[in-house]
C-alpha cells in the first residue's frame, strides 16, 4: 500500500486555503451559522489550529466577509470596452450571478452591516463605495457619471435600490425572469441620473 506524502504548507497558503473554504461554505449558510467547528471539521483540522490562523470567532467572520467581498468587487468589474450602458449592463449581470451564488452570505453581509457590527459594516461600505465609485472613475474601468454630489447621492440610493431587488428576486423570483431583472437595474440608473438635470 503506498500512501501520498503530505505537503506542508505555508502559513499564508493554509490561510489562504481556509478563507477560500469559509468563503464556499458562506454561499450557502449565514454568518452566524459559520462557526470555526464547522469550517475544522469541512478542512479536516483541529479547531485549535484554526484559533491560531484567526485569533477568535469574530475575527474568522471578519476575513472571509472581507475575502468574500473582494471577490464580489473583482467578479462585477465591468468590461473595459463598449458602450457606457452595455458595460453597465454586463457589471449588473455579474452581480446577479454573484448574489444568486451567494445568496446566504451576501445577506449576512447585508444583515450585518444593518445590525450595526462596526468591522463587517465597515466592509460593507467599502465594497459598496468600490461598487459604486467604478461609475465616476473615468482613470480606469469606470462608467463614468457626472461626478457631483447630488448624482453620487443618486447612485448611493440607487446601488440600494438594486441591492434589494438582487436580493429579493434571488430568494422569490415570482414569475419575473432574469433578463427583466437585468432590465430594471441597468435601466434605472440613466433614468435616475436624468432626473438630475
Amino acid at each position: 500500500m503506498t500512501s501520498t506524502p503530505r505537503i506542508r504548507l505555508s502559513p499564508e497558503t493554509r490561510r489562504e486555503q481556509l478563507l477560500d473554504l469559509g468563503v464556499n461554505l458562506l454561499a450557502t449558510r449565514s454568518l452566524d451559522e459559520l462557526s470555526i467547528e464547522i469550517l475544522a471539521e469541512e478542512a479536516g483540522i483541529s479547531r485549535g489550529l484554526l484559533y491560531h490562523y484567526f485569533g477568535n470567532k469574530h475575527d474568522f467572520h471578519e476575513a472571509v466577509v472581507r475575502r468574500a467581498a473582494d471577490d464580489l468587487i473583482a467578479q462585477t468589474a465591468p468590461p473595459l470596452e463598449g458602450e457606457p450602458l452595455e458595460r453597465l449592463l454586463a457589471s449588473m449581470a455579474a452581480y446577479l450571478d454573484y448574489v444568486e451564488a451567494n445568496y446566504e452570505g451576501y445577506l449576512s453581509l447585508v444583515k450585518g452591516a444593518a445590525a450595526g457590527t462596526a468591522s463587517i459594516r465597515a466592509i460593507y461600505e467599502e465594497a459598496r463605495a468600490a461598487l459604486t465609485d467604478r461609475l465616476f472613475d473615468e482613470d480606469s474601468e469606470g462608467l463614468i457619471l457626472l461626478d457631483t454630489p447630488s448624482t453620487r447621492l443618486m447612485v448611493h440610493a440607487w446601488s440600494a435600490f438594486a441591492e434589494d431587488v438582487a436580493l429579493t428576486w434571488a430568494q422569490r423570483p415570482d414569475g419575473v425572469t432574469r433578463d427583466e431583472v437585468l432590465e430594471l437595474l441597468a435601466g434605472s440608473l440613466p433614468v435616475l441620473v436624468s432626473l438630475l438635470d
